[in-house]
């Protein structure tokens, strides 16, 4: 390299001004800045009965509402590649951090509206779209345009259900839900796929049945039918040994053959939602002459 040209790249510049290196630093940090100002969530949250605006969002509950989102979204791809048992799989895995999020938010005292309404768009890809697509790749397709129409009608029942509960929250009794849970659906959903397809079960009969089970599931989660929640259970109070024995026994019996199973366990849940309500109309009901 020339003298000159060195001399070039140590041109002073003018007092007070910046090199164009050091400008363009500079516009880099206010682009930065910008777009972290703009990007960034504020909501209003009451705290010791006053309305504060907050900003940012809470790490921990959203990466479990993360984790469960991914779990769906594996779901659909393994259900377009015909991996329906890894498909059924994860749609139990986005069950079970689906429900970890809320409790981990309740327990850290990190619940906001961000993460509720995080968690609505999770669940209706983990079980809204998820149980219908997987189902329809599986068998549903070959009933035609019956069997599309359906799995539509179970994502569309699984969007108006959210939507329903996200406007009742703090309205209703947390002793019952107001019509199938959508993670009961669509474990019922996922554990009849994962069950039948195991089978090789691909006769019209199991096509019929198929179709029967999700769109019943669908139906049944815009219903008025309560279901019993279990958000009473006291987890941190004593409990008889017995309990224990009886969880560990539980394990041990599902490790046998989790497909059939979590489909007896999740079917007698779906089921008992109408029986007790059958049940509560005879009990009410007049005495004949």
């Amino acid at each position: 390299m020339s003298q000159d040209s060195r001399n070039n790249e140590h041109v002073d510049t003018p007092h007070g001004e910046d090199s164009p290196r050091e400008q363009g630093a500079h516009r880099e940090e206010a682009l930065a800045s910008v777009f972290l100002r703009e990007t960034e969530v504020i909501e209003e949250a009451e705290e010791d009965g006053r309305t504060v605006r907050r900003k940012g969002i809470y790490l921990l509950p959203n990466l479990f509402t993360t984790s469960a989102l991914f779990a769906g979204f594996f779901a659909v791809v393994a259900g377009i590649n015909g991996d329906f048992a890894a498909a059924s799989v994860a749609i139990f895995i986005a069950m079970v951090l689906d429900g970890l999020d809320g409790r981990v938010a309740r327990m850290t005292n990190t619940q906001s509206a961000f993460g509720a309404e995080y968690d609505s768009l999770s669940d209706m890809l983990s079980f809204g779209v998820a149980p219908a697509l997987v189902s329809f790749t599986w068998i549903l397709q070959d009933i035609g345009k019956t069997g599309w129409v359906v799995a539509f009608l179970y994502v569309a029942c699984a969007a108006l259900r959210l939507a329903r509960f996200n406007v009742q929250i703090g309205s209703v009794d947390k002793k019952w839900f107001i019509g199938l849970p959508s993670p009961s659906a669509a474990a019922l959903v996922a554990a009849s796929v994962w069950t039948f397809h195991s089978f090789d079960a691909d006769a019209f009969g199991y096509k019929l049945l198929m179709l029967v089970i999700v769109g019943a599931a669908g139906v049944l989660m815009v219903s008025n039918i309560r279901y019993y929640s279990f958000k009473d259970v006291d987890l941190k109070g004593p409990v008889p040994f017995v309990v224990l024995l009886a969880i560990v026994l539980g394990f041990v019996v599902i490790s046998l053959e989790p497909s059939v199973m979590l489909l007896l366990l999740f079917g007698a849940y779906v089921i008992s939602g109408p029986l007790m309500a059958t049940m509560r109309k005879l009990r009410h009901a007049p005495p004949s002459d």
